[in-house]
């Protein structure tokens, strides 16, 4: 463990290189125009005749603008978008490889059933559509709401998104709805409502360049967002004080450029967190006036017993805990946080005393920006929400929030998380714009939208991601519907979820490609992809990004919200899409967008979003707002000065900090299993594979997955990078090449597996415990231990 590095020096372009490592995989700025016409030389690459148009990437949530070259109805180049805020021209290797994975030689180009002998037939569109409207209908009518289900993606559109929210919630009466994003973005948005009454960030990508200091809590930003932490780099090579900490179970490449590396015990970081807000309260540099006049305190359930991990004894099969809050007080706070003395957290985490000192003090220097940034590794575990909660806590109790340079900010992973996951609300708990099925203002708001009858909207949450599984699985769940997303690959404790022939259920599966998930269904559609079709995505820090239509999609392939529009009009549900079918996309989305105004979630008109290269919401009288909550910024802030928490109407206005206790993860290692298992992503990659493994370049700089195993450990175990080893948990096994001293290197007693490998299920390890709160599962800790192979 090491307390200092010796940051490396260079610019944006010189990162990505670097991370991208072949000329083929180059990332390329503004700047670069020589370079880039040299990459597209040895291409090959004839431009003449290629018109432009702008997109958003199809990869991760960061948003970046691409201009997307189209020649005789085909892609054939991209480049960043210079006029594009986000990257300003840069693309990582991912998106520079944009074009590949739409022209994969195995794309699905017609729907296809599964026949009693389990090969496919293929089918007309008429067939399929009609098959699915008749299993949903049979099931509502036998079974009832409870025994539907659709479960989408952060990887939806807006338009997608919405028009399978309307139709699961208006028209089948059901709240059996949920995302991919509860297994990634879940924690984030709990911790935001649970303290601000109102999801998502309130800072912007422009505190890249205001910030001082950067807190990375387990986020290797430079594997997962390289082009923002490109920006930081940046700004440090522009400003030398600039301070880049890195808090990590592992070392990354992300730590290479950091100033501190803080290399902690896996699951500690509820116990550093607490311990950075003992050393704030201890010594005065808490923000008293700022939380007099903003804040209010407030205490949960904390008994373990009571809350569990959902995923032992009779929560294996539901997990329906609830928070219970309770008022607190600054003075109690001060008292709960005596328990985490800096000897005491350095006894939980492994770092040392000086090491959580200094974290303190970081963020007590009242002079000086600090931003938090996080993804899934705070994300992912079983406390993710109190995580949340904590960081958010630390910003609230000092006031550095809502200023330009400092704010909190969780990072996602998929390109349209926030616009249509969280944003139009598809979870089963969920209405657009922050609203909820339990509140019944809310519920009769959204039937004065879509023209129902009073009481037309569930007022019970349907399944959340794991349990919509465990229900399918059991059979509870009769009929679901997956779009844009590959569950076969994604679920923890995958093991569970594999299907009989002839279970009596019926599964549909929308997607470009075959998967392991569509290997399961009993229908399979094949969709339109990105540029394919018309659509918008919502990005990290609150940007709509809307594109046009630039190439047809091959074969019979259909966009996700189309299936679903013409299988409500199917079940006799069409009045609620009541559109031409060649003029829907404006008036779908001007309807959901009356949900978002007024209520400080005001999302840019359709027009404007053609005519811009994205807007940050709120968006009044068509401006963007960069700072949430912030006077000055925020049209919905009436001071002249300082901050205003509006959306936190049940604490009177006033952002909730939370007192959050430590609580151990729900598996760790023993003498059977005694090393530790963290799964996530690499550069090459995005998320299961399934689009990227199909590029050549991309999948030829990383084809396979591996287990990266410490040095130590290797040479105690007699193992040699690039040996097979077998991983073994509680679950299941796997056998995996080791990789020793390579790109990450965990400490002594952990090992790390990648997950895009679709021929390498390591979920099959990992354990489906989840947050109390946000119910995303904890991909990042269970206890495995490896033999050899």
């Amino acid at each position: 463990m090491s307390t200092k590095s010796s940051p490396k020096s260079l610019n944006r372009r010189d990162l990505l290189v670097s991370l991208g490592g072949a000329p083929a995989l180059v990332a390329l700025s503004c700047s670069d125009r020589e370079r880039a016409e040299e990459v597209v030389a040895a291409a090959n690459t004839d431009l003449r005749g290629v018109s432009w148009d702008k997109a958003p990437c199809r990869f991760c949530g960061t948003g970046c603008g691409v201009e997307v070259g189209v020649r005789e109805g085909k892609v054939v180049a991209v480049r960043g978008d210079e006029a594009s805020p986000v990257n300003k021209g840069l693309l990582c290797v991912k998106g520079y490889h944009l074009p590949g994975f739409l022209y994969g030689e195995d794309r699905l180009l017609q729907p296809q059933r599964r026949k009693p002998d389990g090969s496919l037939e293929t089918i007309s569109w008429d067939d399929a559509l009609d098959l699915i409207a008749e299993r949903y209908s049979a099931a509502l009518a036998e079974h009832g709401p409870e025994s539907v289900a659709v479960y989408g993606s952060g990887q939806w559109t807006v338009h997608d998104g919405y028009a399978a929210l309307k139709w699961v919630k208006a028209g089948m009466r059901s709240n059996n709805i949920d995302p991919n994003a509860r297994l990634c973005m879940a924690s984030a948005v709990m911790g935001f409502m649970t303290q601000f009454g109102s999801d998502e960030p309130m800072g912007c990508y422009e505190d890249f360049e205001e910030g001082d200091d950067f807190v990375l809590w387990g986020n290797n930003m430079a594997e997962m967002h390289p082009v923002l932490y490109s920006r930081i780099l940046e700004t440090k090579r522009r400003r030398g004080d600039v301070r880049i900490v890195d808090i990590a179970t592992r070392r990354t490449p992300t730590t290479e450029f950091a100033d501190t590396y803080l290399e902690i015990q896996p699951g500690s970081d509820l116990a550093l967190a607490n311990g950075v807000l003992h050393i704030l309260f201890r010594d005065g540099l808490t923000d008293r006036a700022f939380i007099e006049e903003n804040l209010v305190f407030k205490r949960g359930v904390e008994d373990l017993d009571e809350i569990g991990y959902g995923c032992f004894g009779e929560q294996s099969e539901r997990y329906t805990f609830r928070d219970r809050p309770t008022a607190s007080s600054y003075e109690e706070m001060e008292a709960f946080l005596a328990d985490y003395s800096p000897a005491r957290v350095s006894e939980l985490t492994g770092l040392s005393v000086a090491q959580i000192e200094s974290l303190g003090r970081l963020y007590g220097e009242r002079n000086r920006g600090t931003v938090s940034l996080w993804c899934m590794g705070v994300n992912q575990h079983v406390r993710g929400t109190w995580m949340n909660n904590l960081i958010n806590d630390i910003h609230l109790v000092t006031g550095k929030i809502s200023r330009p340079g400092s704010n909190p900010f969780s990072l996602t992973g998929q390109p349209s998380a926030c616009g249509t996951a969280r944003e139009v609300g598809t979870l089963s708990n969920r209405l657009p714009a922050d609203m909820v099925v339990t509140n019944e203002a809310h519920r009769a708001r959204a039937e004065e939208i879509w023209g129902l009858e009073p009481g037309t909207i569930n007022p019970r949450p349907g399944y959340h991601a794991v349990d919509m599984f465990r229900a399918f699985a059991r059979g509870d769940l009769k009929t679901l519907w997956v779009q844009v997303t590959n569950p076969m690959v994604s679920l923890p404790n995958l093991a569970r979820f594999e299907r009989e022939p002839d279970d009596g259920r019926f599964l549909v599966v929308s997607d470009i490609y075959p998967t392991p998930t569509t290997a399961v269904a009993d229908l399979i559609l094949p969709s339109a992809a990105w540029v394919e079709r018309e659509g918008v995505f919502g990005n990290t820090e609150r940007r709509s990004q809307q594109w046009n239509q630039m190439v047809a999609p091959p074969g019979e392939a259909m966009e996700d919200a189309k299936q679903i529009i013409e299988v409500a009009k199917r079940m006799g549900m069409g009045h609620l899409f009541p559109w031409p079918d060649d003029n829907w996309h404006e008036p779908l989305f001007e309807e959901y967008r009356k949900f978002t105004l007024g209520n400080g979630k005001d999302v840019a008109s359709y027009q404007q979003l053609k005519s811009a290269r994205g807007l940050r919401w709120p968006v009044v009288d068509g401006k963007e707002t960069l700072y949430r909550y912030a006077a000055g910024h925020d049209p919905y802030v009436t001071k002249r000065t300082g901050t205003h928490f509006y959306k936190a109407k049940a604490n009177g206005e006033r952002a909730a900090v939370w007192l959050r206790p430590y609580h151990p993860p729900a598996e760790s290692p023993d003498e059977e299993f005694p090393f530790w298992l963290s799964t996530g992503r690499l550069l090459e990659h995005w998320h299961t594979g399934s689009m990227t493994r199909r590029v050549a370049e991309l999948h030829q700089a990383a084809p396979a997955a591996y287990v990266e195993i410490n040095t130590a450990d290797a040479r105690a175990l007699g193992v040699q990078h690039g040996a097979n080893v077998k991983l073994v948990s509680r679950r299941g096994e796997m056998v995996l090449p080791a990789h020793v001293a390579q790109r990450g290197d965990p400490p002594a007693g952990s090992v790390f597996v990648p997950f895009f490998d679709e021929e390498a299920l390591i979920n099959l390890l990992t354990l489906d415990a989840m947050d109390n709160i946000s119910k995303e599962p904890d991909y990042k800790k269970c206890a495995v231990r490896i033999e050899l192979a």
